[in-house]
């Protein structure tokens, strides 16, 4: 399978590069990093990827960006980070990618813990995760052409703990390697509409 893989360079998304690419052409996509780039905030950005890559067979994004800040100092500004890259973002790689997608193509999306087991200064995370979910079982009784679409919803990595077991206390983290087999499980697999947790 053509594989493309945004957020490759990072801690999920390597992981899922290691687990994919024994199998199969994985085509590393980042915002400045890669074989290719894009800012997944951007539609006109998106569209040029896949004007660039062509038709693929799978698409993984373990990208997305969000605000984690005190509700109390919350205003609306805040949350549009999160509305703008890590949710619509990825909303917008299935409206535009659709078009290039191969029939049976599946898309992989990244959501996150947070939206089922909330932490301090993480509101916005929780509605994009929640949103994003939602979106993957609406979605997914639409599709055409057997096009397939999920979520990916992890706890944080044993990896990033150096920079997040501070917000992250009493968590059990999960490998890179253990997030990158649910990854797997929706590239490979035939399931469609689901959240795959892991942790």
């Amino acid at each position: 399978m053509k594989i493309l893989l945004i957020g490759a360079s990072g801690t999920v998304g390597s992981a899922v590069k290691a687990e994919l690419a024994q199998r199969h052409e994985v085509i590393s996509i980042g915002r400045s990093s890669g074989d290719f780039q894009v800012d997944i905030s951007d539609s006109t950005s998106i569209r040029k990827l896949f004007e660039q890559t062509g038709k693929f067979d799978a698409l993984v994004c373990a990208a997305g960006n969000v605000n984690f800040v005190a509700l109390g100092d919350m205003s609306e500004s805040d949350f549009e980070l999160g509305l703008r890259d890590k949710l619509m973002g990825q909303v917008n790689l299935l409206l535009i990618g659709r078009e290039y997608a191969n029939d049976g193509a599946s898309f992989t999306f990244t959501s996150g813990i947070l939206n089922r087991d909330p932490i301090r200064t993480g509101a916005s995370a929780a509605l994009v995760n929640g949103a994003l979910d939602a979106f993957i079982k609406a979605a997914a009784i639409e599709l055409p052409r057997g096009l397939r679409i999920n979520s990916v919803s992890p706890t944080v990595l044993v990896e990033a703990m150096g920079s997040y077991a501070p917000y992250f206390r009493g968590y059990k983290p999960a490998t890179g390697a253990d997030v990158a087999l649910a990854y797997a499980k929706s590239v490979e697999g035939l399931q469609t509409g689901q959240t795959f947790i892991v942790g």
